[in-house]
């Protein structure tokens, strides 16, 4: 038998057939035996983590077939609890396939400790500005008599007197004691009052 007359038959365009089929089966079997090995269509919502503690959230992710790791903040955020998760990747409401690594950002157990600057006896404006730049807060405003108008003689934490060069833990509010400017005004008029009147002569 021929060439030409072997591909006309109905034996050749049977053995076509089989190897067609047997191919279809195998890309198909293939493509399910990899869609399953990559998770393929696999869909894990990322939880909202923020707020928890590592405790809960290692518990969350471990019911979901998630792992983490764990990334150490230098900076404390005092909106977030310490040692509770601040920042994650990818974020809340991401769809993620089993075993993905979950990265959690930590905020720091406390505040680092800040050392108070030289700033008595400067302008509240001075004060302000080199206090903020240390990491620190402001608070209230206490007015105490005294000629430096708006001068600060002294700086208060909590309710005690600080003194430059003590430590305080970073965002920490400070309050500040400043002079009112008026008792040169008094002493102007107590000076006015001890003068005679001319009439009195």
């Amino acid at each position: 038998m021929g060439f030409f007359q072997y591909i006309k038959s109905r034996k050749f365009l049977n053995t076509l057939l089989i190897m067609l089929v047997i191919t279809l089966a195998l890309m198909f079997f293939s493509g399910i035996g990899l869609g399953f090995y990559t998770h393929h269509n696999q869909k894990i919502t990322v939880p909202d983590l923020q707020k928890k503690s590592l405790e809960e959230a290692g518990d969350l992710l471990a019911g979901l077939d998630l792992n983490y790791v764990v990334i150490d903040s230098s900076e404390f955020n005092p909106d977030f609890p310490p040692k509770s998760v601040m920042e994650q990747d990818p974020e809340a409401g991401s769809y993620v396939k089993e075993n993905r690594k979950i990265y959690l950002t930590l905020n720091p157990s406390n505040f680092l400790k800040v050392e108070v600057p030289k700033v008595l006896d400067q302008t509240k404006r001075q004060v302000v500005t080199r206090l903020k730049s240390s990491g620190f807060q402001i608070g209230k405003e206490i007015k105490i008599p005294d000629l430096g108008k708006d001068v600060v003689r002294r700086m208060e934490y909590k309710g005690r007197t600080i003194k430059p060069g003590d430590y305080l833990p970073k965002s920490s509010v400070i309050d500040l004691v400043l002079g009112d400017g008026l008792e040169e005004i008094v002493i102007d008029s107590l000076a006015t009052d001890s003068i005679p009147d001319a009439g009195e002569f």
